[in-house]
């Protein structure tokens, strides 16, 4: 089977993806990648919709509806049912995820890197972004990010790897979503992304890419809008997925990830579509 690396853009929404990603769009006109326009659920704010994404479930569904309601998953998710189904994990993310899916307390000196098999990610390296705003956004060199998910998977060969990036949501917070500074974060994610990807296919990984939700002009997100729910899902693999034209749900990824790997989802996940 093969392993998949899920590369989410935090706050990156399709139309700044499909206009500022030269590297993915690049792929995706010569045929080694494809692309879907994907709707997220709502609220579209970032700690619930990383929940939706593992779980397959609406916020109202697994129980959190903001940031501020974050705990550890109660629901069966990818890194749970990969780990019970004999996989590896790992990750390399903002420390939401470590309150998710590490059944551990956050040490701020030590758990930015984490090496524990009995906890549903078992490698990891967190970042905190503490303090972050207009003066200093507080966010890592995205190849840096990278480097990361590439040591991760050539030391410890995780099935399912995760690398999730904020500077993009950090940037359209403190500009707007209709900024050129949010524009070019957008595109440096795409440029560290374009020298990182052929090395994760080298490794034999499937590459996932997509975002969590989108950002608006007034530097907000969690509502109906479009541009707030609308998000790319890239997919550089051999499954063939629906036609190219087919809007994808977010609730769909959960099983897709663990449909790849494998793994079967749990019997609430909403249905995979790869």
């Amino acid at each position: 089977m093969p392993k998949v690396i899920l590369v989410i853009m935090d706050g990156t929404g399709y139309d700044a993806a499909v206009t500022q990603c030269g590297y993915l769009e690049g792929a995706v006109e010569l045929g080694r990648a494809r692309r879907w326009k994907m709707q997220t659920a709502t609220p579209s704010l970032s700690g619930p919709m990383y929940e939706t994404m593992h779980t397959g479930l609406w916020p109202h569904e697994h129980g959190i509806t903001s940031n501020e309601s974050m705990r550890a998953s109660e629901r069966p998710n990818v890194f749970s049912l990969s780990r019970a189904a004999g996989k590896v994990t790992a990750a390399v993310a903002q420390e939401y995820y470590h309150r998710l899916y590490v059944d551990r307390p956050w040490d701020r000196l030590r758990s930015i890197e984490h090496h524990d098999t009995d906890t549903d990610i078992q490698h990891a390296r967190f970042y905190s972004m503490e303090g972050y705003g207009a003066i200093n956004a507080v966010a890592p060199a995205e190849i840096d990010l990278c480097a990361q998910v590439t040591l991760l998977a050539e030391r410890h060969a995780p099935d399912y790897l995760l690398l999730h990036s904020c500077s993009a949501d950090t940037l359209g917070h403190t500009y707007g979503g209709d900024s050129a500074q949010y524009r070019y974060q957008v595109w440096m994610i795409d440029n560290a992304l374009s020298r990182a990807i052929p090395t994760w296919l080298e490794l034999g990984y499937e590459v996932m890419v997509t975002a969590d939700h989108g950002m608006n002009a007034e530097r907000h997100h969690g509502g109906m809008e479009p541009i707030m729910r609308e998000v790319p899902f890239y997919y550089f693999g051999a499954a063939s997925g629906p036609d190219a034209g087919e809007l994808l749900s977010q609730l769909g990824l959960a099983a897709t990830i663990l449909n790849r790997l494998g793994v079967a989802p749990a019997s609430e996940m909403r249905p995979a579509f790869l």
